[in-house]
């Protein structure tokens, strides 16, 4: 990434990174994962489904995408649900966000689960999911007797108030 300074405003230019994808082939003609605006974080991926699915009210559904990724190692997919669906209908992904792990090459697939009033009709097509792409970075734990204090130490679960 690199950033370019113009008076008080700096002009951030984001690193493109490249990552194979294949269509399966219930997603063949399906569009690949897009950004819909210049500034989007998210690309949109697309419900791969070969009929009509009908997720109950408080019932859930696995739903394919018709996609399978090669990251880079160092990278990862966050699969994210979509503000809309949660906002009209009440829809919104189990395990959000999902990982993609750069060496799973498996056909991305999401959790959809309807929390609204009304059953939620998934349909080829729908904009199912979105996905970002990030960068990884590995954990290496040191063992140690204690750890260093901070202000905040063991408070947890609400301790500052509501």
């Amino acid at each position: 990434m690199s950033s370019i300074v113009s008076g008080n405003r700096v002009a951030v230019t984001m690193e493109n990174v490249e990552i194979g994808i294949c269509r399966t082939e219930s997603g063949r003609e399906l569009p690949l994962p897009e950004y819909m605006t210049p500034g989007a974080a998210g690309m949109d991926i697309y419900a791969a489904v070969t009929e009509k699915i009908s997720i109950a009210p408080g019932g859930r559904a696995l739903i394919p995408t018709g996609l399978r990724v090669a990251l880079p190692v160092g990278y990862e997919a966050q699969i994210r649900p979509r503000s809309g669906l949660a906002v009209k209908h009440g829809v919104t992904l189990l395990n959000a966000p999902g990982t993609i792990d750069s060496d799973y090459r498996g056909e991305i697939k999401v959790i959809v689960i309807n929390h609204g009033d009304e059953p939620f009709i998934v349909k080829r097509g729908d904009r199912i999911a979105q996905m970002i792409i990030q960068t990884v970075s590995r954990a290496v734990f040191i063992e140690r007797a204690s750890l260093e204090d901070t202000s905040r130490g063991h408070g947890g679960f609400g301790h500052t108030g509501v």
